[in-house]
């Protein structure tokens, strides 16, 4: 199994930046994806951000540009770097993992959230 913990988030002013970061109980190297979603109230938790373990990213329109997520495996963390926040970021920010406790079968983890909220 994968534990996640994530830290960083805050309340910050419209064209703010922040870093969010989720450190993992595993070895990032051997987890073959890792990403980001976010949920607002009344809305569908939604990917923000994607990062495989041979380093593609894939990144939602709505933050393309803007967002930046990257992998430290010396570490075992996951970052959100988020420039230019918009007031439509306010969100809970969720890191996910995906990784196979039996060798083939991949299994969804979950952290437990770090709220995000940017002020106009």
């Amino acid at each position: 199994q994968v534990q996640l913990v994530e830290s960083g988030g805050g309340l910050v002013q419209a064209g703010d930046s922040l870093r969010l970061s989720c450190a993992a109980s595993r070895d990032t190297i051997y987890i073959p994806a890792m990403g980001w979603y976010r949920q607002a109230p009344g809305k569908e938790r939604e990917l923000v951000a994607s990062i495989t373990s041979g380093g593609n990213t894939n990144y939602a329109d709505s933050v393309k540009g803007r967002f930046t997520i990257s992998k430290d495996n010396a570490k075992n963390t996951l970052y959100l770097q988020m420039n230019s926040l918009k007031p439509d970021d306010t969100a809970v920010y969720y890191c996910n993992a995906v990784w196979s406790p039996t060798g083939w079968a991949l299994n969804a983890y979950w952290g437990q959230g770090t709220q995000v909220t940017v002020s106009s």
